[in-house]
């Protein structure tokens, strides 16, 4: 019997209950009342209506509810559906794989993301258990794990390694879930994945690409140290030696400046596969950035071995490379450090690699150099004088020397050259030799030049101010700071804030400076020369000038390089040439300056050809402002 039927029999054996004690309580009441025969006829009529009305009352009553309630539950059903259908549609649509097992881990149900993903349609899995998918890659304690975690949380998330209908094996990041009715009874299982094997490939490519240089495709850095570190514990545990080679390529700068950084990068290409080819296998080749590449030579026992594998690639190199209509030469420069002769760890290694590269780039280039104790010490010296150097900048240690410019015909002072000295504390007075090619490897020339440019301005507004009769004062500008496109600015500045006239400030310019870069030079002297400041090429003669760009340049005056000078008056060849580099000045109209005059004999002869101005330890040494004789 149905629990309807049970609840209609309840409620009409009550209805009959009231109805009978309704009768009787109505019949005792009206025998109570009267005896009249007619009375009680006319009583129980009464009493029929009333209880007739009382019924009908009591069944809308109950009619009324009980259609409320079959409306109420009408709209739950009907929400129910609604949101069972919602729940069917996110099911179906949701991008995540999902898989429903019964207890018994038979598959009663998936979506459509998971035959997407796996491969299989609806029917090929229904009835099926998971291990369907399982990609053989984890053992049975993995699995173990999984349901040890179920049983005890109820859940369990993380990477899981399954197949493909396929055969392709991918990893999939899961969530499997114990479904409980409300008994608290295990009835299914959920799973939802997603498939990462995009981010998978993603975490790979991001991995080589923090370890290899992603223009030559060979290890960086970061993995060529790795590779250095893992080769010398095998090295130390195997008692054998290992060779490390830094190597740089000799004026790669020009190219990426002459020919662009697109054809530069393009030569690097080619010049990691060729070193790939020369090395050869056993051998971890690296580019370290830039232009500088790193070679590990395992079971390299000797420095001939060593050597000879450098030799190698500095003669390899000096072949052309030939590529979009380009024939390209470019040699390499090659520092060998040796473990464990020279050195015991990997940081030590680089560094005395370094160091012997620095020796075999100062030697002339297109060579290698093995490392000694020696470069070491002038590698620490070199770091412990740049770090001295920007604490003289900042505590003002440097000093402007000046140097008389005088005419050779009538041997009276003309100007004065603005040198920099460097007064250390502990030292005393730094030659120039020392510091100055140590500014320029840091960057710190461009710094000294401006400084020495606002105090030389300085000064000359001071003697003028005395009374002092000079006619300019000179101002050697770095290649640094020439380079700089804003020279100009920083110029015009400087001569605003002094007050002094552009016209006797000279501005001296080294010729390789000025070569290393004709378009550039010619605009940024160009745009000095509007400014009204005296132009200068200093160190003529060993810069290799074009004479086609040089007649193009708006210089005034052409400085004798010291070298030429110190030959004077007996060596032919420094004859030969201070007498062409008058000749072309004076065609050109410009004026000659010779540098280094150290003798009566070489300013006669200066006089004789016809150059103009000489300056040297014959006229007069470097000294302070203060201590120049105006005599």
């Amino acid at each position: 019997m149905s629990v309807s039927v049970r609840d209609a029999l309840r409620m009409a054996a009550l209805y009959v209950v009231l109805s009978i004690l309704w009768l009787v309580l109505a019949e005792m009441l009206l025998h109570g009342m009267t005896d009249d025969p007619l009375a009680l006829t006319v009583g129980r009529q009464i009493n029929v209506v009333i209880w007739v009305l009382f019924s009908a009352v009591l069944i809308f009553v109950s009619r009324a509810r009980l259609l409320n309630f079959i409306g109420i539950g009408a709209r739950l059903r009907c929400e129910d559906r609604e949101r069972l259908r919602m729940a069917a549609a996110v099911f179906d649509s949701t991008l995540e794989g999902v898989l429903v097992t019964d207890r018994q881990g038979l598959i009663v149900h998936v979506n459509r993301a998971f035959m997407r993903i796996t491969g299989y349609q609806q029917d090929e899995v229904i009835g099926q258990r998971p291990n369907k998918f399982k990609s053989g890659r984890h053992g049975a304690s993995f699995y173990q794990q999984i349901f040890a975690t179920l049983a005890k949380k109820g859940e369990w998330s993380g990477e899981i390694w399954n197949r493909r209908k396929s055969g392709e094996i991918y990893p999939q990041w899961q969530t499997i879930c114990a479904i409980r009715d409300d008994a608290g009874e295990l009835s299914h299982y959920v799973a939802v994945f997603s498939d990462i094997s995009a981010i998978k490939h993603t975490e790979q490519e991001l991995a080589y690409l923090a370890h290899h240089d992603p223009l030559t495709g060979l290890p960086n850095r970061l993995l060529f140290t790795d590779r250095v570190e893992q080769a010398l514990v095998t090295a130390q545990a195997n008692k054998r030696g290992c060779g490390l080679l830094l190597l740089d390529l000799d004026h790669f700068q020009s190219i990426n400046d002459g020919l662009g950084h697109t054809i530069g990068d393009q030569l690097l290409k080619l010049v990691g596969e060729r070193l790939g080819e020369v090395v050869g296998n056993g051998v971890t080749l690296a580019r370290l950035g830039g232009d500088e590449f790193g070679v590990l030579a395992e079971n390299c026992q000797q420095v001939g071995q060593a050597g000879k594998l450098a030799q190698r690639i500095i003669e390899r190199m000096r072949e052309p490379f030939v590529f979009d209509g380009h024939r390209l030469f470019i040699s390499v420069s090659v520092g060998i450090s040796l473990f464990p002769s020279d050195a015991l760890g990997t940081e030590q290694l680089l560094r005395n690699a370094d160091a012997a590269l620095f020796k075999a780039k100062s030697s002339g280039r297109a060579c290698y150099a093995l490392y000694t104790e020696e470069l070491t010490a002038h590698a620490q010296h070199r770091v412990e004088t740049a770090g001295e150097l920007r604490r003289a900048l900042e505590q003002d240690e440097l000093r402007v020397y000046f140097q008389p410019v005088h005419d050779l015909a009538t041997a009276e002072r003309v100007g004065v050259e603005a040198l920099v000295r460097w007064a250390h504390p502990q030292r005393g007075l730094v030659p120039p030799s020392e510091f100055i090619p140590i500014a320029e490897r840091t960057g710190l020339i461009a710094e000294i030049d401006t400084w020495v440019l606002r105090q030389a301005c300085l000064q000359m507004v001071q003697w003028q101010r005395e009374g002092r009769q000079l006619a300019f004062v000179a101002v050697n500008i770095s290649s640094r700071l020439f380079g700089q496109h804003a020279l100009y600015r920083q110029v015009a500045e400087v001569l605003h804030e002094t007050g002094l006239a552009p016209a006797m400030l000279e501005l001296e310019v080294t010729e390789s400076a000025v070569m290393e870069d004709p378009e550039v030079a010619l605009e940024q002297l160009h745009r000095l020369r509007e400014l009204g400041v005296t132009l200068a090429i200093d160190d003529f003669g060993t810069g290799y000038s074009s004479l086609l760009r040089l007649k193009r340049l708006p210089v005034q005056k052409l400085k004798i390089d010291q070298g030429f000078v110190a030959g004077l008056p007996h060596d032919d060849d420094d004859i030969a040439i201070v007498r062409v580099i008058i000749a072309l000045a004076r065609s050109m109209g410009m004026q000659v300056h010779a540098e280094g005059i150290e003798q009566q004999e070489q300013a006669s002869f200066l006089l004789q050809e016809q150059c103009q101005l000489g300056q040297g330890y014959w006229f007069g040494r470097p000294v302070p402002a203060q201590d120049l004789d105006w005599a």
